[in-house]
């Protein structure tokens, strides 16, 4: 009897209530069957795909210091590569400068020593003047003269002569 009361035109109420019973059941066999499954499912596939963005983000955050690490590194080493092309040239600088002294040094030297050698020379050139002046004005003497003159006389006659030809020379 229960059946068949209406509740509008067509539809009953004990139909009602055994279509609702029915998608009730149908709902929580579902939910215990279906719905967790699906919902663990999607909730890992959330999980995996939020992991995979903190992932990205930490490995662009690592290529990012990676990079500023490099950058440093390659500026270190472009400072380094300065500093060494600079302590060259200043070196390079120092030794040259060192070289041009020693030089400059030697020519001196050689020029003091061509010029002591140069007076040496002169020196033993008059020198060897004087003796030989004195020899052949001794011979000149001796053979005006006729006679041999001391050799204290032949010294100061010879030095005056000299000092003539030194006085000749001058002018």
């Amino acid at each position: 009897m229960l059946s068949h009361l209406v509740v509008g035109q067509g539809l009953y109420y004990g139909d009602s209530i055994f279509y609702a019973v029915c998608f009730l059941l149908l709902m929580w066999i579902i939910k215990v069957l279906a719905w967790k499954p699906v919902t663990k499912m999607m909730q890992d596939r959330a999980d995996k795909i939020s992991n995979d963005i903190d992932s990205a983000e930490k490995s662009r955050n690592d290529a990012a210091e990676l990079v500023q690490k490099r950058q440093a590194a390659l500026a270190s080493s472009r400072s380094e590569a300065q500093t060494i092309v600079n302590d060259a040239k200043a070196n390079g600088q120092q030794q040259r400068e060192q070289i041009v002294t020693q030089a400059q040094a030697d020519v001196q030297t050689l020029k003091q020593n061509a010029q002591k050698d140069i007076e040496q020379e002169r020196q033993d050139a008059l020198s060897n003047a004087r003796n030989d002046v004195a020899d052949l004005s001794i011979e000149i003497a001796s053979k005006i003269i006729q006679r041999e003159l001391k050799a204290d006389d032949q010294k100061a006659l010879i030095d005056s002569y000299i000092e003539g030809l030194g006085k000749q020379h001058e002018s």
